[in-house]
């Protein structure tokens, strides 16, 4: 984690600064300013459309009563997305495009999940130490419990 926070907060920032005078030198730097300035407005308009898209998908799977974690996901990266395209700099714009188009956005959200699934199983309490009578039906596979829930409602006030 330190090492990304280094990446984040120091590495980027310079290889920002050093691509933005590369680009100065070689096209100018009002066309680099303007240039920014284009990807700022594209990256607003695509926070606004792509990020409306994904609340509308979100508000359809909750209505069809299916979870809507794809949607979230999506959500997040449209966030983050549109914030990176905001950032001034050509390396962020590159990577808030990535998070803003939906079929890369696709490919970025399934290795999210992926990583993040694969984080949480490591990081559940038990994991690893657990006693072998607990571990499953013995082919190294969880036992499936089946039950049933009823919904109760509560009794009506009384009346007087």
């Amino acid at each position: 984690m330190p090492l990304l926070l280094v990446i984040l907060f120091i590495v980027v920032p310079i290889a920002e600064l050093a691509l933005l005078i590369q680009v100065g030198q070689a096209i100018g730097v009002w066309w680099t300013v303007l240039i920014l300035i284009a990807d700022a407005l594209l990256g607003s308009y695509l926070l606004r459309t792509q990020g409306r898209l994904a609340w509308r998908r979100f508000n359809e799977a909750l209505v069809s009563g299916r979870l809507p974690h794809k949607e979230v996901v999506d959500g997040v990266l449209v966030i983050f997305g549109g914030v990176l395209l905001l950032t001034p700099g050509f390396i962020t714009d590159i990577f808030g495009l990535l998070f803003l188009f939906p079929p890369t956005r696709v490919v970025l959200r399934r290795l999210l999940v992926r990583r993040g699934a694969l984080r949480l199983v490591g990081a559940m309490p038990g994991v690893g130490n657990v006693p072998p009578s607990y571990r499953g039906n013995g082919n190294g596979r969880p036992q499936d419990i089946e039950g049933s829930a009823v919904d109760i409602d509560p009794p009506p006030p009384p009346t007087r």
